[in-house]
């Protein structure tokens, strides 16, 4: 295995399958067991995940913990609010205490029983309960026609761009502080202060695209990192429906809000022309979207922020999640800070995490040799991540986008990634990884969510 210089205990969840399948092949037959996990979510959609694991009572913890990790991706991939498990009692009984309101996974079960708004549930199946697997695809985007805007909120800048009929008029990038402002009405004033700006660009507004990091329901926001500031109690209504506020406030256009992830996914699908597209916005955190072979989306969540890429017990701790070693560590701001500190970089004090990131920049920009690895150990962690990721995901072409991807530090994750994944899983040579050109790379999202709403003209 190629490790990263600066984090040498890093285990990929990849590796450690692996290392796992290798374990159960050489136990009698008798040690070992069929287990199913049924991811159910909303309209009667699930995920069936089937593997050969121990049987109960041979290795009871390193059993559960791979169970664990796996339950925990597809939950995160597919989303759902309830979890069916067959073929150990132990497994199911250890799940079951894990997704309460004080188990280990009382983040993951309070997420999801808001976002499907009812209550969060695990049970036991037996073999013939099994369910056929039952999937989804939506066709999004890529409207063009009149005049649109397109709005991306990320977590430290907020951009904005003017669309008519296909064409950037207009599009500008403001830094804002979204994630550490409590009254809403911030976000309200920002958001609508940049939808001003682009309308002013041009002679109308059609319709209103936004791609913005969280779960969104029609139109209405469910769960949003960019609001974790806010009392959802204080103001629960007032941010739910701040975006169908606020196209309201700019003459009542027709509006389309999508996750900032799948709206990546949407961008790169535009740019090439093709589907199988996985989009990935490394940024305040990591934000991934699908284009499917159909062109369309599966309904998933795909918040792969939260997805273990990491078995390393004792992997750095997401501060939301409360979980250990999951990518939102490994593929934002973060994991470059992480990195940096590792190196024994001593940043200024008093810099936000965004300050901090372009100080980094700043230095590979000039070949500075830490910054440099830096950058190498992300494109490790990516290339042990793509195959995992790919047992969930038909990927043809992988498209990496966000301010971490920015600038000489962007290519350095790129062409590190292609070499390792080229030592390591030559049976992925052909998967086509690429970032856009730099203008895109920072500006992508906001021009493909202007092609959500579907045409009105």
């Amino acid at each position: 295995m190629i490790s990263p210089k600066l984090d040498k205990n890093f285990y990929p969840m990849i590796r450690a399958l692996e290392d796992f399948e290798a374990r159960v092949k050489k136990e009698k037959p008798e040690n070992r067991a069929k287990i199913t996990f049924v991811v159910e979510r909303n309209g009667g959609y699930n995920y069936v995940y089937s593997y050969d694991a121990l049987k109960d009572g041979v290795d009871d913890d390193y059993n559960y913990r791979i169970a664990e990790r796996l339950v925990k991706t597809v939950l995160w991939v597919c989303g759902g609010f309830k979890i069916g498990v067959a073929g150990s009692n132990v497994v199911f009984n250890r799940l079951k205490e894990a997704y309460t309101k004080t188990g280990a996974r009382a983040f993951d079960e309070d997420f999801m029983s808001g976002v499907y708004e009812r209550p969060f549930e695990v049970v036991a199946l037996k073999e013939g309960e099994i369910p056929a697997q039952k999937n989804a695809s939506v066709k999004v985007g890529g409207f063009l026609k009149g005049c649109r805007i397109g709005f991306d909120a990320g977590g430290s800048d907020r951009k904005v761009s003017a669309v008519i009929d296909g064409e950037v008029v207009y599009s500008e990038e403001v830094v804002w502080n979204p994630k550490v402002t409590e009254d809403p009405a911030y976000h309200y004033r920002e958001i609508l202060t940049a939808m001003q700006t682009a309308a002013s660009k041009m002679p109308r507004v059609d319709c209103i695209g936004v791609s913005s990091a969280g779960v969104y329901v029609e139109n209405k926001i469910m769960v949003a990192s960019l609001f974790i500031k806010v009392d959802k109690k204080k103001y629960g209504d007032y941010v739910k429906n701040m975006y169908i506020n606020i196209a309201k406030e700019m003459g009542n256009v027709p509006l389309e809000v999508a996750n900032d992830g799948d709206v990546t996914a949407l961008a790169g699908s535009i740019d090439l022309n093709d589907t199988r597209v996985l989009g990935i916005a490394m940024g305040t955190s990591e934000a991934v979207g699908y284009i499917n072979a159909d062109g369309g989306i599966n309904g998933w969540l795909s918040e792969l922020a939260f997805v273990p890429v990491d078995f390393n017990e004792n992997a750095m701790t997401d501060e939301w999640s409360g979980d250990v070693g999951v990518g939102c560590k490994y593929f934002s701001q973060d994991a470059v800070i992480k990195l940096a500190e590792a190196g024994g970089f001593v940043f200024e004090a008093g810099l936000t995490p965004a300050q901090k990131l372009k100080v980094v920049q700043a230095l590979v920009e000039r070949d500075d040799p830490l910054a440099g690895q830096i950058y190498e150990d992300i494109g490790v962690y990516l290339a042990y991540t793509l195959p995992y990721y790919a047992k969930f995901y038909d990927m043809k072409h992988v498209l990496l986008l966000g301010r971490v991807m920015g600038g000489k530090g962007g290519n350095i994750v790129l062409d590190t990634c292609k070499k390792v994944l080229a030592a390591e899983f030559p049976a992925m040579k052909d998967l086509d990884i690429s970032l856009p050109d730099e203008s895109n790379r920072r500006l992508g999202q906001s021009i493909a969510a202007a092609s959500l709403p579907a045409d009105v003209i």
